[in-house]
């Protein structure tokens, strides 16, 4: 009994370290209106799970159920009002090979050319579309912030299976001046 206790103890503190990653409501209000913020992927979900399940059973972090552990994997998309880059991993099927080097695959863009739009939920938080216009393909991302900072970032693409990312919201951290 004494062994169970401690587990729920050590379960609800490693609980209690995740939610505090997130931003607080006044934060996330300011960051999102002012268009600078970083959505930090925590998970993956690919679209055909199937398929990549039979592939990512060999690979360390894969929890299986089609959902693929990012924690601590520095994947990020980046928003400022004059530019957007992503850093994202993609898994899932594609259509068009992509050729060139390996830091070529992904998601992996940056952007000064972009529309976004953003509408308030009814149930509070936000919707966020997002088109690229001087990227190489053609992706749209959907993104649906809480009002606690959580995020889930949907990455549409005519080359590729669309996949989804849940993540949270952190500020940009302010440039250094040389």
């Amino acid at each position: 009994m004494k062994t169970l206790k401690n587990i729920l103890i050590l379960a609800l503190l490693f609980s209690a370290v995740t939610l505090n990653a997130q931003t607080d409501k006044a934060t996330t209000a300011r960051i999102v209106e002012a268009q600078n913020y970083v959505f930090v992927a925590t998970t993956a979900l690919p679209l055909n799970a199937a398929d990549i399940n039979q592939i990512m059973n060999r690979m360390p972090g894969y929890n299986g159920g089609g959902t693929i552990n990012l924690s601590g994997s520095n994947y990020d998309l980046s928003v400022t009002p004059d530019s957007l880059v992503s850093y994202l991993p993609y898994y899932g099927r594609s259509f068009t090979p992509k050729y060139g080097t390996i830091d070529e695959n992904g998601i992996k863009f940056k952007s000064k050319k972009f529309s976004y739009k953003s509408s308030a939920r009814k149930k509070g938080g936000w919707n966020i579309a997002i088109d690229p216009k001087d990227v190489k393909e053609n992706f749209r991302l959907n993104l649906v912030i809480t009002e606690s900072g959580y995020g889930t970032l949907t990455v549409i693409n005519n080359n590729q299976q669309p996949i989804t990312f849940n993540g949270y919201l952190s500020e940009t951290k302010p440039k250094k001046k040389n």
